[in-house]
């Protein structure tokens, strides 16, 4: 049995970091991810070897949170790439915010010039 603590102590973090309003995939995912990982990793941890939840938690919330992380940058490229291979798309100016945006006709989605997700 995963100690209560531990798992207050996971659900807290991931909660903190939910709390992020400005998130493209790849930390919408590597948060995801993280979680996924810590709690996979602590009933593992509980159930095999020595039965260290804390370690499990620790080791399956990196990996899933590099794998999350991994996932997201791959989802962020293929829109931006989309964008690019259609000849130059139409750059838009946000007044709010002073920057360019592109918008991708398939999605609908836009990104700033640099490629990163416009929330």
């Amino acid at each position: 049995m995963v100690p209560t603590k531990y798992l207050w102590s996971v659900c807290i973090c991931v909660l903190a970091l939910g709390a992020c309003s400005t998130t493209g995939n790849m930390e919408r995912n590597a948060l995801i991810g993280a979680g996924l990982g810590a709690g996979t990793g602590a009933i593992i941890g509980n159930n095999t070897g020595s039965g260290d939840a804390s370690t499990g938690a620790l080791i399956g919330g990196l990996v899933g949170g590099a794998g999350g992380a991994h996932s997201g940058y791959v989802q962020d490229q293929r829109y931006y790439n989309r964008n690019q291979q259609y000849g130059r798309p139409q750059l838009y100016f946000d007044q709010r915010y002073r920057r360019y945006f592109y918008v991708d006709p398939y999605s609908g989605r836009t990104y700033w010039q640099n490629g990163e997700y416009r929330y």
